[in-house]
């Protein structure tokens, strides 16, 4: 046995360890089509926030009814869960693609880390909503959104982790423009999604 047979077995090893410590079978379209997903959902939420005959005030100092607000959860809840199920769906057919299990060890670890910043700014959010501190939410959306990608990252593509440090950046910089949340969950949740989903489709996707 040659170098190059030796060269060949380390990589072949590397790669087996890599696959069942990471789960590499998360799909960059998903990606692309929940940016796609939140800025039509962003469209309508604009439309429900600025041409809602229930809301009053201006861009900054914007006061939305009762009512603006259920229509405007329903459409988050509508997003989230069209971008989920396109995301478990896409998933399983890249994983079919390579034989791969969709539901193991490295997709349990990464879905355990997301979801604990997740849920620890969910929580945060809805006690900020209960005390009516709105302007806050847009920011804190992105900032615990991106905290959960970047711990997660390291059981999945490491794409994920820059793309968690961009949406903490925009959710600090909203931070100073709280009458403009939709513009950057627009941002963030949009165009960054697009931008790295279509990144890892190319970089990965396409092999």
């Amino acid at each position: 046995m040659d170098s190059k047979d030796y060269l060949k077995d380390i990589q072949d090893i590397k790669q087996m360890m890599n696959q069942s410590s990471r789960f590499i079978s998360l799909s960059g379209l998903s990606g692309v089509l929940a940016g796609i997903y939140c800025l039509i959902g962003a469209y309508f939420a604009y439309k429900t926030i600025y041409f809602d005959t229930s809301t009053l005030g201006g861009y900054k100092n914007l006061i939305i009814s009762e009512a603006a607000v259920i229509r405007l959860f329903c459409i988050a809840i509508i997003v989230i869960i069209i971008s989920l199920i396109t995301g478990i769906v896409l998933s399983i057919r890249k994983a079919s693609k390579t034989n791969d299990k969709v539901w193991n060890i490295a997709s349990k670890r990464l879905l355990i880390n997301f979801l604990i910043p997740l849920a620890t700014g969910g929580f945060f959010i809805i006690y900020l909503i209960e005390k009516e501190i709105l302007g806050l939410i847009a920011p804190l959306t992105l900032i615990f959104y991106g905290l959960g990608c970047v711990n997660a990252s390291k059981y999945t593509l490491g794409d994920v982790r820059y793309l968690g440090i961009t949406m903490i950046l925009l959710g600090l910089l909203s931070t100073w423009f709280l009458g403009y949340g939709l513009l950057f969950w627009a941002l963030g949740f949009g165009v960054c999604h697009i931008l790295y989903g279509s990144i890892m489709y190319f970089k990965y996707d396409r092999k």
